[in-house]
């Protein structure tokens, strides 16, 4: 049955023009000899309350836990970790922004009705989400080395339930699951399997909207003594899967190394890398392509107080085929601080640009690219005021940040760009139990 509805949150008239600020922004070039922008054009940032409590663990780097659909107007799905009854455990739900404006909830349930809950675990038992091509909604939910969480609508409007028994991989310790919706209206789900001290790989996954079922394309990557951390995956206009990960040693750690890009085509059933080049699955930390490698000083290690070189979080857009990738790095001049860079494939190799190196970031980017419109990357600070910032990208190559959501004291965000080029932010304040909505 469909969840009782809840008007949106309308903040007081002085409040409102505070969160209402107009933001330069690049305009794209219409070549990518140089990569960079040819023009500025006025952009706003509009911030919505969203009407819900949120747990304070609802806060990831990895997670995809934004959707979003174009019908008789745009429709926009968060997914997010409610309150659980007790402050060690959260409760998944779904909140639904109508066109109208018109926020909805809804839970995720058991097969006994009951909204389903879940430990707490920060960094990890985090939601992901996708909307496929007949309206159902997918989410996979608080999973860190656990049996599948998979929760499904059978129909648009219907109850969020447990599907997780249709997967496969019964039994594998699932984390970190990134989903996405391709243009055909299936969807792509990548994560890292297994539970080993060995080795914890990287698989892909295949929703077949036509027939409703789930399928493994592939394991994508592994290695022993390596676990696989995925970071984002998105499908161009021809089908082509975009994978965006990191390596770490394993079993686990908070700091990973050689970030690594990889394509699938589902036509030819092939894996390459950024040139086209054929790879061999599962491809290793050799055989990845790799956009950062290590650099002076960087060591494998499990150490969670290690202080050397390390890349933590990475997202991925697209600019037609051509994927844009923004990451965290901290090298070893860096004053200990993780800085933001802005890479793309030219010339056969990987070009690597500074976004942000004036201080320390948290652990959470998005990345949006229209080449008519702007091309952004979305960044956390952890003080100030200003806290988000999109910076855009100069005529010289070179990148200006903005506040994106002045006030606002968020430690996390997520991005997806609608179909009407806006940016939909995701953005959580776990210091005061606050998910906010933001439309750019």
């Amino acid at each position: 049955m469909r969840r009782p509805t809840a008007r949106a949150y309308t903040a007081p008239a002085a409040a409102l023009a505070a969160l209402l600020t107009a933001l330069p922004a690049a305009r794209a070039d219409s070549t990518d000899s140089a990569d960079s922008a040819d023009g500025a054009a006025a952009a706003a940032t509009v911030i919505e309350k969203v009407p819900y409590a949120m747990d304070s663990s609802n806060q990831a780097a990895w997670w995809t836990p934004v959707a979003t659909y174009k019908g008789r107007g745009q429709y926009t799905y968060f997914a997010f970790n409610e309150p659980g009854s007790t402050a060690a455990t959260h409760r998944p739900a779904i909140a639904r922004r109508d066109p109208d404006g018109l926020w909805s909830r809804l839970p995720l349930l058991n097969s006994d009705g009951q909204q389903a809950e879940f430990p707490d675990d920060n960094g990890h038992n985090q939601p992901s989400m996708a909307r496929d091509g007949s309206g159902r909604l997918h989410v996979f939910a608080s999973m860190h080395a656990n049996s599948w969480r998979y929760f499904r609508t059978e129909a648009p409007g219907t109850d969020v339930t447990d599907h997780a028994a249709e997967l496969p991989d019964q039994g594998v310790g699932i984390t970190y699951p990134v989903v996405t919706t391709a243009p055909n209206g299936d969807l792509y789900l990548a994560a890292r399997t297994g539970s080993g001290a060995d080795q914890r790989p990287g698989k892909l996954y295949h929703w077949d909207n036509a027939a409703a079922r789930w399928s493994t394309v592939a394991t994508f990557a592994g290695a022993p003594n390596r676990s696989v951390y995925p970071d984002d995956l998105t499908v161009d206009t021809t089908g082509r899967v975009h994978l965006l990960y990191e390596w770490a040693k394993a079993p686990a750690t908070a700091f990973r190394h050689q970030l690594s890009y990889l394509r699938y085509d589902p036509a030819t059933g092939t894996f390459t890398n950024s040139t086209g080049t054929p790879l061999t699955t599962p491809v290793t930390p050799t055989t990845s392509d790799v956009i950062q490698d290590l650099t002076t000083g960087e060591e494998w290690s499990t150490d969670n107080t290690y202080t050397g070189p390390a890349v933590q979080s990475a997202k991925l857009t697209l600019d037609g085929p051509t994927p844009k990738i923004a990451y965290r790095y901290r090298s070893a001049d860096s004053n200990s601080n993780f800085h933001v860079y802005y890479a793309y494939p030219s010339n056969n190799t990987w070009t690597r640009k500074t976004v942000y190196t004036d201080g320390q970031t948290t652990p959470a980017l998005g990345i949006t690219w229209n080449p008519t419109d702007t091309k952004r990357i979305y960044y956390i600070t952890p003080t100030g005021t200003n806290r988000i910032f999109a910076a855009t990208q100069n005529p010289d190559g070179t990148w200006t940040p903005q506040p994106a959501a002045p006030g606002i004291t968020t430690d996390r965000l997520a991005v997806r760009q609608n179909t009407d080029g806006k940016d939909v932010l995701y953005l959580p304040d776990t210091t005061h139990n606050t998910l906010y909505h933001g439309l750019r």
